[in-house]
Parts: structure tokens; C-alpha cells; sequence
């Protein structure tokens, strides 16, 4: 498989895993209810980083439909957007896109103030995306390239990234 099939593969999967409601689009609520879901999963309900999560999920979700011209986007319409502004785009448009999410996650996961997430951190990551505690700790180990025990948010942009791309298989956005 080539890596443009890999990435639309993804994208399509990604697609699926947003369409909540199954209608065979994505809206704006599809992605608000993601985001609540996870916001609840990780008990950040009415906090002002649970809130800040929702608005960085609401905030991609924008950004596409801007680029889609449109607040209801067909599979077809959301692979080439995405395609399009985030992995036609490299690193510029996974920092652009992908990046405030993903910093918004790590800042509700990140109790201690380190502001990088530690292996008990990605296991309530896993556990708030649906995947589970052992698919954490492999995550966690292939990812952490350094050894430093920690995962910055460029490390797990990197990260979305390279799966995006059939770099790795490790959907930190759920699978």
C-alpha cells in the first residue's frame, strides 16, 4: 500500500470514527460530541480545560468545513480536505490543524504541571479514546524515542502524523 492510500485509508477510518451519528457526514456537533465524550471519560466536565478541549475540537472542525466550503462534509468532501490542508501540508498543517487539539488533550491529561505526558497519563488517554491499557504502554514505548519518560505535544503531533502517513500504527485520536 502506497503511503497516499495509507493516508486516505486513515482519513476515510478517521471519517467513520467522527460521523457519530452515522449519517454519512460530519457536522460540527459530530465533532463537539467526540470531544465531550472524552471531556467526560476524563472527568474534565466544566473545567476550563475540558472547555478548552471542546473549543480546539470545534476549532479543526472549522477549519475544514471553511476549507470544504461547507458545514456538513461527505466522506469524499472530508478525505480531500484533509488531504488538502493537513497532509499535503507535512508539518506545517499537522501544527496548524492538528497541533491545538492535541496540546488541548495533553493539558488535561498533564496533572502534574509538566506539561508532557507520562506513561500513567497516555493510559487514561488510551482508556478515554477507547483503546486500552496495554495498547497504552506499546504507544507509549515506541513514541518515546528519547527515553525520557515523558511524550511532548511535538513528539504526539509527530505522532499523529506518522500514522496519518502509515508511519506507525498508533491512532492517539481513536481507533
Amino acid at each position: 500500500m502506497t503511503t497516499a492510500t495509507k493516508a486516505n485509508s486513515r482519513l476515510e477510518e478517521r471519517f467513520r470514527l467522527w460521523d457519530n451519528n452515522g449519517n454519512g457526514a460530519i457536522e460540527r456537533s459530530d465533532f463537539e460530541n467526540e470531544a465531550n465524550g472524552i471531556i467526560s471519560r476524563l472527568g474534565a466536565e466544566g473545567t476550563a480545560k475540558g472547555n478548552a478541549l471542546r473549543e480546539a475540537y470545534l476549532g479543526m472542525f472549522d477549519q475544514l468545513a471553511a476549507a470544504a466550503g461547507s458545514q456538513r462534509m461527505t466522506k469524499d468532501q472530508f478525505v480531500r480536505v484533509a488531504e488538502q490542508k493537513i497532509i499535503g501540508r507535512g508539518d506545517a498543517g499537522f501544527a496548524e490543524i492538528v497541533q491545538p487539539t492535541i496540546q488541548a488533550i495533553v493539558d488535561v491529561l498533564d496533572v502534574d504541571g509538566s506539561g508532557e505526558i507520562s506513561p500513567s497519563e497516555m493510559e487514561k488517554w488510551f482508556d478515554a479514546i477507547g483503546l486500552g491499557g496495554a495498547e497504552a504502554t506499546r504507544a507509549f514505548s515506541e513514541l518515546d524515542t528519547d527515553g525520557s519518560g515523558r511524550l511532548s505535544t511535538a513528539e504526539l503531533v509527530a505522532a499523529v502524523r506518522d500514522y496519518h502517513l502509515g508511519k506507525n500504527d498508533i491512532p492517539l485520536l481513536g481507533g
